[in-house]
């Protein structure tokens, strides 16, 4: 659950500003992107943990209203659901602590409900535990699903998770920083660390022993996908590297943007578009999201896209 407030300006270190009205709406990157998907005309199933408290209720019945699949989230008993903290600056920008609650008690037996059936394509955020990451990884890997993972937040062991099989790696410039171990700004620096990711991918995937190891690259190939913000987002792949630069909106609050780029990715490799094609599309849903405030409230349908960047898919059909 979000819990958001906004201010004229982020507060700097021990500092207390006063701000306006808090709102409490249901967030989390992984609910996030599933509604995003889900607007965008995707079948989509949830998988993942809420707590038996006052929040879970609320969450459930929004995915629910979605035409989202809910079966693969678990209700804990004595246990909170996941909580985040949200401060939003007059002009966009934004801070956000999660206290991960029931999050953290995710493991194989969501990974398991996610690829029930199996999917066209495995998404997963980086709010849950390492291990149930590895654990759907490998699960998409006997499966031959493939797997895109948002690694947002970048854990501690990252690179272990890089060389179980990645098909797409999707990260922002902070997080690409912290994985390449150099500062990324800007759409150039974008493309150089998606090119370095990449490589990280393949050769952690040459390097991996043990079963991971045996999990072939896809025909695809694997790729790495760093956002810039506002200036765009870069992908890199087994035919280069290529930049789609921003769009141009009135942005307002940048909180779910993110997660409406990574739906909106996915939704168009699922629908069998070009990586360039879904990439542009992606860029397109993110910018989008900036223009309202909130994080699902603001994740757009089909016509919103259209309507802000003169985008218009690949969305399915039925979207």
């Amino acid at each position: 659950m979000d819990i958001s407030v906004s201010v004229g300006r982020l507060p700097g270190p021990g500092e207390t500003i006063l701000g306006g009205q808090a709102v409490i709406a249901p967030g989390g990157k992984g609910a996030n992107q599933a509604v995003a998907a889900a607007r965008l005309g995707a079948g989509t199933t949830m998988a993942g943990c809420v707590g038996e408290d006052e929040f879970g209720g609320p969450i459930l019945r929004a995915l629910a209203a979605e035409k989202i699949e809910i079966k693969g989230v678990r209700r804990l008993p004595g246990v909170a659901t996941g909580l985040a903290l949200i401060t939003v600056s007059a002009d966009g920008e934004n801070m956000i602590t999660v206290a991960p609650g029931a999050n953290g008690e995710c493991g194989p037996a969501e990974a398991d409900a996610a690829l029930a059936g199996p999917p066209d394509l495995l998404v997963i955020s980086a709010e849950i535990p390492s291990t149930a990451i590895a654990a759907a990884l490998a699960g998409a890997a006997r499966r031959g699903v493939p797997a895109l993972l948002n690694l947002a937040p970048v854990p501690a062991d990252a690179a272990a998770l890089l060389a179980a099989g990645v098909d797409w790696l999707v990260v922002n410039e902070t997080e690409a920083a912290a994985l390449t171990g150099e500062p990324v700004a800007g759409l150039p620096a974008a493309a150089r660390a998606a090119s370095v990711l990449q490589g990280q991918l393949i050769q952690g995937q040459l390097a991996a022993a043990g079963p991971a190891a045996a999990r072939p690259a896809p025909a695809g190939g694997r790729y790495a996908v760093v956002t810039a913000g506002s200036h765009g987002a870069a992908l890199a792949g087994p035919d280069g590297t290529e930049q789609v630069p921003g769009f141009s909106v009135s942005s307002v609050d940048s909180v779910g943007a993110g997660d409406a780029f990574v739906a909106a990715l996915a939704v168009g490799l699922a629908a069998g578009a070009a990586p360039a094609e879904a990439l542009r599309a992606a860029c397109a849903a993110g910018a989008t999201a900036t223009t309202r405030r909130g994080a699902q409230t603001a994740l757009p349908r089909p016509a919103d896209i259209q309507a802000a960047t003169g985008v218009t898919g690949p969305w399915p059909a039925e979207a």
